[in-house]
């Protein structure tokens, strides 16, 4: 780092934010769900045959029942290796997987004994069971076991729903057929718990009738008959044990102590050979430790081909994950939710016992690390995953730069091991706002430009702009800060960067992005501050507007975006991705202006299960 060795004691700087009571699991059952951080979720079916979405391709009438049915016959799994599954899923760091026992199509996986079920065993070209030899193979490798399960049986013919525009029949003038189908899936319910103990169930489709339809009191007792400690999820009408967000990442941690999101790595949760929008891993790692920030776990889907084996991106995507997670398997495994917004650049995590803090850095920076507001004492710093010692520069009494070695960072999430003398203490003082006088003035003994510009940025995502009352313009033409000796660095970079402080206001909530931001006076300009050389695209989560366009301040360049996992049907705003070039980076600090259709929207609300799939 250019400058830290050089640094000083400096005026105080302290945060507002305190850090919110983080335990271990109230209920002893959920603690190896809240410990594990990642799991594999698997869609197999007979969908993978022609490759079109799981049951709902029928339901919508995109293909008719009939002709959908009619992939049983090419359903073989000819070359299904469960052992390689589950050595595969292990290698990810996952420590649990969940399966498809039968999606709403009715289809069963496991040979089902129940009268009139369509069966793989029995109805398709494979012949056989498909759900035993996985869970044999789960269980004999440690990881825990998860059955997902459909609670509507669009195919079964006493079940009331068919497809959107047709029912069977009206369930209450029929209860003595419904019935019938009551005690069909709670037969099965009873196949899956007394066959395979499953440690966890994930429900499905609940939205179609109440909890007392679904019978679900009599379901959680059959299941907590055969193991008392069964997980359930929260897709049974509010008789769950954990939350379960879908596709969308959520912008505030959910309200459940324990959740999950459910995740693909494309847009589909089945195998569909021509949905190539897959999300590289360097996004799906940031995934996970965003999870891990929010004291949630991630659940990453793969489909499988008819045949039993496994996309080759999908296997690519569970192999890097793996690089990661076994490299930095003390900071995601048994950790809870970091500290807030406010302390550090980046997601944070700390040990159950609050003594050690982990920083997730997905960027490299050769201007130091900054860390504010810890009134606890730090003992020392760690590298995961070389234990490379870290040098440590106390500023004051509560704010601390960290020196790490461009070569040292990981290509996809660097994390540093902060050892703390105690469980962690926040200061809960009002931070000070850098100064114009302070801002510009010339370095002394050593180069500050980076640390104020970083002041700076903080200040203005805050709401504190410095430069309401001075000359400058949004051209930053003719600027004069009336300061005497300037910095003629932060002097340039204030001009370059005009726009991004001519009457701009306060920036947007955290959560959506990870560093600083500002906001035009108009609100449809959003300014993004990037810290350092991102190790992949930058993200926005919740953002409800269209981007008109996107380009590097001060500079000109157009900059392309993506957008991951927005449903058309849905409210709910998908990732935006922007790929900043190396060579476009400011030295000092970037800033990316996205100029939206309107003034901004923000969805802040919950993410839940997906109850209609067009």
């Amino acid at each position: 780092m250019r400058y830290l060795k050089f640094f000083v004691f400096l005026l105080p700087l302290f945060v507002v934010n305190q850090l919110s009571a983080q335990q271990t699991s109230s209920n002893p059952k959920m603690q190896w769900f809240a410990d594990a951080k990642l799991g594999i979720f698997i869609h197999w079916g007979i969908y993978s045959v022609n490759g079109i979405s799981e049951s709902w391709s029928f339901f919508n009438n995109y293909i008719n029942h009939d002709a959908y049915m009619k992939q049983l016959d090419g359903f073989n799994a000819t070359k299904y290796q469960p052992a390689e599954w589950v050595n595969l899923i292990k290698e990810s760091g996952a420590k649990y997987a969940v399966i498809t026992t039968k999606h709403h199509d009715g289809i069963a996986l496991w040979d089902s004994k129940m009268p009139n079920a369509t069966t793989t065993a029995k109805n398709s070209a494979a012949k056989k069971d498909l759900i035993t030899p996985f869970v044999t193979n789960l269980k004999k490798s440690g990881l825990k076991t998860g059955l997902y399960f459909s609670l509507p049986d669009w195919s079964y013919t006493d079940y009331d729903g068919f497809t959107r525009d047709r029912k069977r029949y009206d369930y209450k003038q029929d209860p003595a057929r419904f019935k019938k189908f009551q005690n069909y899936f709670q037969g099965q319910l009873n196949e899956l718990s007394n066959q395979y103990n499953p440690d966890l169930v994930w429900f499905d489709g609940d939205w179609e009738h109440s909890g007392e339809e679904w019978q679900a009191k009599n379901i959680l007792e059959n299941l907590r008959k055969v193991n008392t400690n069964v997980i359930i999820n929260s897709r049974l009408n509010g008789h769950g044990d954990y939350d379960t967000p879908e596709q969308g990442v959520p912008v505030v941690r959910p309200a459940s102590p324990e959740w999950e999101l459910c995740y693909t790595m494309n847009d589909s949760w089945g195998y569909q050979p021509y949905d190539n929008h897959y999300k590289s891993s360097n996004m799906i790692i940031r995934t996970l430790v965003d999870c891990i920030s929010m004291g949630g776990n991630l659940l990453l889907d793969i489909g499988p081909k008819a045949d039993g084996t496994i996309a080759p991106e999908q296997v690519k995507i569970l192999k890097d994950l793996g690089r990661w997670t076994n490299k930095h398997s003390e900071a995601i495994y048994g950790t809870q939710a970091g500290l807030p917004d406010g302390h550090f650049v980046g997601k944070t995590a700390l040990s159950k016992n609050k003594e050690v803090l982990y920083l997730y850095l997905d960027y490299k920076t050769k201007n130091g690390i900054l860390l504010k507001g810890i009134k606890s004492k730090i003992n020392k710093v760690e590298l995961i995953g070389n234990k490379t010692p870290i040098t440590i520069v106390k500023l004051n009494e509560t704010d601390y730069f960290l020196d790490v070695n461009e070569s040292d960072f990981d290509k996809d999430v660097t994390v540093l091991k902060v050892f703390l003398n105690g469980p962690i203490q926040l200061s809960k003082e009002k931070q000070q706002t850098i100064s114009l006088a302070t801002l510009f003035a010339a370095p002394q003994h050593l180069d500050l430009t980076n640390y104020n510009l970083r002041k700076l940025s903080y200040d203005l995502s805050s709401g504190v702009n410095i430069f309401q009352n001075t000359n400058l313009t949004a051209d930053g033409f003719e600027f004069k800060s009336g300061i005497r000796n300037v910095n003629p660095k932060v002097n340039n970079w204030v001009i370059k960067n005009a726009e991004a402080l001519y009457k701009t206001t306060g920036g947007i909530p955290a959560g959506h992005y990870q560093g600083n931001t500002a906001l035009s006076a108009d609100k449809q300009t959003l300014y993004l501050f990037v810290e350092g050389t991102p190790t992949g695209p930058i993200a926005i989560k919740g953002l409800k507007n269209n981007i008109s366009r996107i380009r590097i301040v001060g500079e000109g360049t157009m900059l392309p975006h993506e957008i991951y996992n927005k449903l058309y049907w849905s409210k709910i705003p998908g990732i935006v991705y922007i790929p900043v070039p190396k060579d476009k980076l400011d030295p000092e600090l970037t800033v990316i202006a996205v100029l939206l259709d309107s003034p901004i929207d923000l969805y802040r609300e919950k993410v839940g299960a997906i109850e209609s799939n067009l």
